[in-house]
């Protein structure tokens, strides 16, 4: 299990090996933004990631295509990705800045 702290809310879970970041918030009773449902054709729910103790697998090529066709190419010179694709594959902990991820029972 990998530990997930997302700010700026400091809103805290932990996600499985294989289970995305938006995938796992969201099973574990967590709203983060999105507009697409998690099918990787937008990028609303973009994450910053902050701190990556090697929990994260490499983006693949659909995500990075994803990325450039909605942001640019400039967009792969940040440590930026999308949380509908970004899979955990390790133990470990890791930091995102991402807005709006919250309980879903909150307004």
């Amino acid at each position: 299990m990998a530990t997930v702290r997302v700010l700026p809310s400091g809103v805290e879970y932990t996600a499985s090996s294989g289970e995305t970041l938006m995938g796992a918030a969201q099973a574990r009773g967590l709203y983060w933004p999105t507009t697409c449902g998690g099918q990787a054709i937008c990028t609303t729910c973009l994450c910053e990631v902050t701190e990556d103790s090697g929990v994260l697998a490499e983006m693949s090529r659909s995500e990075r295509k994803t990325l450039v066709a909605e942001r640019g190419e400039a967009i792969l010179k940040r440590p930026l990705r999308l949380a509908c694709q970004a899979t955990v594959t390790a133990e470990g902990t890791l930091v995102v800045t991402k807005n709006g991820v919250r309980s879903a029972n909150e307004p």
